[in-house]
């Protein structure tokens, strides 16, 4: 097993000092992205795990969209959640001393990076995002890195104002929403994402795709890939920097081990394949942190 007290003793250092009061509850918050029985059944095992190191009862909540995770982490009603980088970006911008980043997903390749995925209908003709001029396209959620800020600043540099490029532009509410209505036709195409490794049949390695096409939500065989970002830096999980720093050390390390501990649990948390779940610091975020900023200065 991997010792990690050490390693994250950087980041501890930057963190706001942890409260020595004893915790009688420890909440996880989980992003939206599929629907909430899923998510609750995802990440049973890795509630669990964290009772027993714990021994005080730990709940997981489905707020219904990303803010209520992001809100919940700033009000310290969530303990710890993983965050992508935007909605990381989002909490470091209103409160710096809110979380600290401690891990991120490592992919089967040793990567730490994911895509963007934009995705169509196979009968639908449409093969790249310039066929997709003049038709319906779906975001996930204003906080979602893969699911709008970076395919949103990519494709308007590309293609201009998309509300003029596109003829409807809308937010479906999670990843696997926009998944599911682009398989229904109910919209044209829309982004969703992958860590773009293994096959497009089994939804990739990890990312919203392969939980769809695990779940039986949607044949890959019936959508193609239209587009795909630049590599965007693997999310972080946060915890809340108020936690005593025995019950922060106790979670960041049953995590970091997960992968070694209960591979099947490690493969729900992390969405697919991984390798494993490695440490990380703010730094690896400071670029999503700024283009975040640059974003709600524009709005």
């Amino acid at each position: 097993m991997k010792t990690l007290v050490l390693a994250l003793a950087a980041t501890t250092a930057l963190s706001s000092i942890a409260s020595a009061q004893e915790i009688t509850q420890f909440n996880i918050g989980i992003l939206g992205g599929e629907n909430a029985q899923d998510r609750m059944n995802s990440n049973e095992c890795y509630r669990a795990a964290i009772e027993e190191a714990l021994g005080v009862p730990v709940k997981v909540f489905t707020p219904a969209d990303y803010d209520g995770v992001i809100q919940g982490l700033l009000g310290g009603t969530l303990d710890l959640a993983w965050m992508g980088a935007s909605g990381y970006a989002k909490i470091y911008l209103t409160d710096p001393e809110a979380v600290s980043a401690v891990l991120t997903k490592q992919n089967v390749d040793g990567s730490t990076g994911y895509y963007s995925i934009g995705i169509a209908r196979k009968d639908s003709g449409i093969t790249s995002v310039e066929e997709a001029k003049g038709h319906s396209f779906a975001f996930a959620d204003p906080n979602s890195t893969s699911g709008y800020l970076v395919p949103g600043a990519e494709l308007t540099e590309a293609h201009g104002p998309l509300d003029q490029f596109f003829s409807e532009v809308r937010f479906s509410g999670g990843h696997e929403q926009t998944i599911v209505a682009v398989a229904n036709g109910d919209v044209d195409a829309g982004v969703t994402w992958a860590d773009g490794l293994g096959e497009w049949e089994d939804g990739y390695n990890s990312g919203a795709l392969r939980r769809a096409a695990d779940a039986g939500l949607v044949d890959m065989n019936d959508i193609v890939e239209i587009w795909k970002s630049k590599l965007i830096p693997e999310g972080p999980m946060v915890v809340r920097n108020a936690l005593p720093q025995d019950v922060r050390d106790k979670v960041i390390q049953l995590t970091a081990d997960l992968h070694e501990t209960d591979k099947d649990c490690a493969y729900g948390v992390a969405a697919g394949e991984a390798k494993d779940f490695v440490p990380v610091t703010h730094d690896a975020y400071e670029g999503v942190v700024a283009a975040r900023k640059l974003e709600e200065s524009n709005s």
